[in-house]
């Protein structure tokens, strides 16, 4: 509906009772869907009002290189590890259709993963890559760090395009980042391109905010 510009920018959605029945759906599979749209930025809850289509955010143009959470933890000194929660193959959302400009009938490799720096969680993590770019892989070169099997194999990291926003942590967040739920969140939304200019990752990371901080040289 938000694609075919039946809600429009701005406009409050119908409520969940509402959007369950319209869809023949349970109530908690439609609010895993709305809060789907929400942490990729494409819905936003207004508290006491409802849910609205987001707004475009004011946005400065920063530039920086392109580092994975592994080597950004090991070069603080610290080690990183992850946790896998899930991990399957999997028929592309439209975003992730749009961010990976993926044809119709591809498929993706989509996982999510908590993100730990010297055992603390970080950030919690839900990374799509086209699965014909991973499908030759092993499991744990994926999950330990795509960066470094891809570099291994040849296939250079380039720019990244990054949008950082601030937002509340939801009940299944703030478990996994051992947070109080509606507890500060930084939320990074990164589609990252290899050199010859595919892009070949989109992520949608949620931070603890009292954990990480964004530092970027200009």
């Amino acid at each position: 509906m938000i694609e075919a510009g039946k809600w429009r920018v701005g406009d409050r959605i119908p409520s969940e009772r509402v959007l369950a029945l319209e869809f023949d759906v349970s109530r908690m599979t439609l609010r895993q869907a709305v809060q789907t749209l929400v942490d990729e930025g494409i819905l936003e809850r207004h508290v006491g009002s409802g849910t609205y289509v987001s707004r475009q955010r004011v946005q400065e143009k920063m530039s920086s290189g392109v580092t994975s959470f592994t080597e950004l933890t090991e070069a603080q000194g610290k080690v990183p590890s992850s946790k896998t929660v899930t991990y399957k193959v999997a028929t592309p959302s439209l975003s992730e259709l749009e961010k990976l400009h993926l044809k119709e009938g591809a498929k993706v490799l989509r996982m999510e993963r908590i993100r730990y720096a010297d055992g603390r969680p970080i950030c919690f993590e839900v990374a799509t890559v086209p699965y014909d770019l991973v499908a030759n892989y092993g499991r744990e070169e994926i999950t330990a760090s795509l960066y470094r099997t891809l570099e291994a194999n040849d296939l250079q990291i380039g720019k990244a395009q990054q949008t950082i926003s601030a937002m509340l942590a939801s009940e299944r967040i703030a478990e996994y980042l051992e947070l109080k739920r509606g507890a500060a969140i930084l939320r990074l939304r990164q589609v990252t391109f290899l050199t010859d200019g595919r892009p070949f990752e989109y992520v949608r990371t949620q931070y603890a905010a009292n954990r990480f901080e964004f530092y970027l040289e200009k």
